[in-house]
């Protein structure tokens, strides 16, 4: 009876491992994420705290999850994804149906300090345009996040 139970799970181990059939982080873990990035940054401060998100194997990623980071102003501090968006001022991307989803990023920093957005961005594990929806919180002058593929 064991032996099945191993079996099974290992199957299981297999087919999450194929990449097209992982589901996915969760919402809660997301945000845990976020928070354990905040946590981070205020133990070690920026400089660290943004060396480590940027790190793509790193404690700030986690299969499709990664930590972000924009200053209140738009500009891109810190991905763990696409290290070419780190320095840019992001304020006018739009997603594919024309979001301007940094600018709802900043404005829900600035007026709640916290919440969730939805968008279409790309996902790591499958490289496709994809629904989104980011947990993000206002700490400083920074905001950070991380979101979950639909």
């Amino acid at each position: 009876m064991n032996s099945g139970k191993i079996t099974v799970a290992a199957l299981i181990a297999f087919f999450l491992s194929l990449g097209g059939l992982y589901a996915g982080g969760t919402k809660e873990e997301a945000k845990g994420l976020v928070l354990k990035a905040i946590e981070y940054y205020k133990a070690n401060g920026k400089d660290k705290a943004f060396a480590e998100i940027n790190n793509p194997k790193g404690m700030f990623v986690k299969d499709d999850l990664y930590v972000f980071v924009y200053d209140i102003n738009g500009t891109c501090v810190a991905h763990g994804f696409n290290a070419k968006m780190i320095g840019k001022n992001l304020i006018d991307a739009k997603d594919p149906d024309g979001k301007f989803f940094v600018r709802e990023r900043v404005k829900i920093a600035k007026t709640a300090g916290s919440g969730w957005q939805d968008y279409k961005f790309t996902n790591p594990s499958t490289y496709k345009m994809e629904n989104k929806t980011a947990y993000i919180q206002k700490v400083d002058n920074y905001i950070f996040g991380c979101g979950v593929y639909k």
